[in-house]
């Protein structure tokens, strides 16, 4: 399994721990989906809030994946009053990024396996990706992405 840097998604640089970059749980991807898509920290109330519009969840099995995930070094947290406020340590283009070049990595032959992904690209993603590969050539940062709302 490969490893990351984190940094804690502000642009402020990479943290010196590791992480194995792998696949989240169903829990754990809706409530990393939920923070990767929040304007601020939230707290574990917020986030158990916001999972049981689609689902019935204790609030201590929230706590408790918000927690390991904070463990695991995928969310960083400061207390605020009696409880937490969590943020992501990576953003959601890092942690992808990061799942690609593992799944690359994976692969006994590099170039077959860029040259089949490519194929399956359509032209516009084929221009998006041209235009990605020209500002990392010209070493020029991606432009912010925007953050989807639920």
């Amino acid at each position: 399994m490969s490893t990351m840097l984190a940094s804690n998604g502000a642009g402020d640089g990479p943290r010196p721990e590791r992480i194995p970059v792998r696949g989240f749980g169903d829990l754990e991807a809706a409530i990393m989906d939920r923070m990767w898509a929040a304007d601020e920290a939230m707290t574990v109330r917020k986030v158990h809030t916001d999972l049981n519009l689609e689902r019935s969840l204790a609030y201590t099995t929230v706590m408790t994946v918000m927690d390991k995930l904070h463990r695991k070094g995928w969310l960083l947290r400061e207390p605020v009053g009696r409880a937490y406020e969590y943020r992501p340590a990576i953003t959601r283009e890092q942690y992808t990024a990061d799942l690609m070049g593992e799944a690359l990595s994976a692969s006994s032959d590099r170039s077959a396996t860029l040259v089949a992904f490519l194929e399956r690209l359509d032209a516009a993603e084929a221009a998006e990706l041209r235009r990605a590969f020209d500002m990392v050539a010209a070493n020029q940062p991606p432009p912010r992405a925007r953050r989807r709302r639920r």
